[in-house]
């Protein structure tokens, strides 16, 4: 009898103690709290998340599917914080031991208040879409990513604090580390401002084709803060650093709007004068009537030169096409119809050749 009175003396006294003084009836309640909050968060996700999601994709606005979306993950995580925090406040905790549970709730606060933040950025890109005269879409893409990092780094320092760890001497240790890296880092540096003046000047965007003497010609796929991935014409992929945009002339081809042909002829020596004027008048008639043309930006039908083998027509126009396919296809056209000219007025094409005249002794 005087064994079970003990058993049960020590049952009472862990009972009513608990843990850091918290009597195990209160740490049931506690517990029975937070669990009825994880049922809410599950009632959340599948019914109150997805009819929300349900009424946004009936409007035609993009910004609420978005808000929606992004609001998700803070939506679930909130009865996680009012779960603990009603749970912690029907517990009696000892000094010390409501000094840490406050600290916890005061973190969950303030990661559910960030987050919030945080997740808000994501539909402002579809309100920042609207300057997109003044902001590239490429742009604005980087200047969302960096104000996630920033809130990210915010959120962290505050969290750091609250748990009494100061973030300025770490602050001051990055910086010091900053300076090394920078010091072995400047081509790292160099792109990233490269790639910024790129976007701000709007030199390209995603889908251009580019050209890059001596460098790169391609279609632009991705502009990433340190480098460009150019896919070029053989399906290959080309990342090049962005300082190379920077340094070099950069020629957007897919900004052309009137493609020109400038070629140069070569006629035989024994074509008479006379066959020189009219395969030129017919050549230069053929480009101001074709509707392939645009004679008003300007053409060149002329006799230019006498070279070492041959005489030399210049001519130059410009179509009316800014499509790369179809400016092959007027070239052909154009091609064959100077043949036809020249054939009809029995001229001939020269070649490369050399005459070699033996001195008889």
């Amino acid at each position: 009898m005087e064994l079970f009175n003990n058993f049960n003396e020590l049952f009472l006294s862990v009972w009513n103690k608990g843990i850091l003084g918290v009597d195990i009836f209160q740490i049931l309640i506690g517990v029975g709290i937070f669990l009825i909050f994880l049922i809410f968060r599950g009632i959340i996700s599948k019914v109150i998340i997805k009819r929300l999601e349900n009424i946004a994709k009936r409007t035609t606005n993009k910004l609420d599917d978005t808000f929606v979306q992004a609001m998700e993950g803070p939506a679930r995580f909130l009865p996680i914080v009012l779960g603990f925090f009603i749970a912690s406040y029907y517990m009696s905790f000892s000094d010390d031991g409501r000094a840490i549970v406050d600290t916890i709730n005061r973190t969950l606060i303030t990661i559910f208040i960030f987050w919030v933040i945080h997740q808000i950025i994501e539909p402002i890109s579809y309100i920042l879409s609207g300057l997109d005269k003044v902001l590239t879409r490429e742009l604005i893409g980087w200047i969302i990513k960096s104000l996630k990092i920033l809130i990210f780094i915010l959120g962290l320092a505050a969290v750091l604090e609250l748990w009494g760890i100061k973030i300025g001497p770490i602050i001051a240790g990055l910086g010091l580390f900053g300076v090394a890296v920078a010091l072995g880092a400047q081509d790292l540096f160099k792109n990233l401002i490269s790639g910024i003046l790129v976007l701000v000047e709007k030199r390209f965007k995603i889908g251009d084709w580019i050209l890059v003497e001596g460098i790169i010609e391609g279609i632009v796929e991705k502009i990433g803060f340190r480098s460009t991935v150019i896919r070029k014409f053989d399906k290959s992929i080309a990342i090049i650093p962005n300082f190379q945009f920077a340094e070099n002339a950069v020629i957007n081809i897919s900004q052309t709007t009137n493609w020109i042909i400038s070629w140069v002829i070569n006629l035989q020596y024994d074509t008479t004068v006379e066959q020189l004027k009219t395969i030129r008048d017919e050549i230069e008639e053929y480009i101001k009537q074709n509707e392939d043309y645009k004679p008003e930006l300007g053409y060149a039908v002329r006799v230019d030169k006498f070279a070492e083998s041959s005489i030399d027509m210049y001519i130059r126009c410009f179509t009316k096409t800014d499509d790369w396919d179809e400016w092959l296809a007027v070239k052909e056209r154009l091609a064959i119809s100077i043949k036809k000219i020249v054939e009809k007025n029995k001229a001939s094409f020269a070649f490369p050749s050399q005459s070699i005249y033996v001195e008889k002794k």
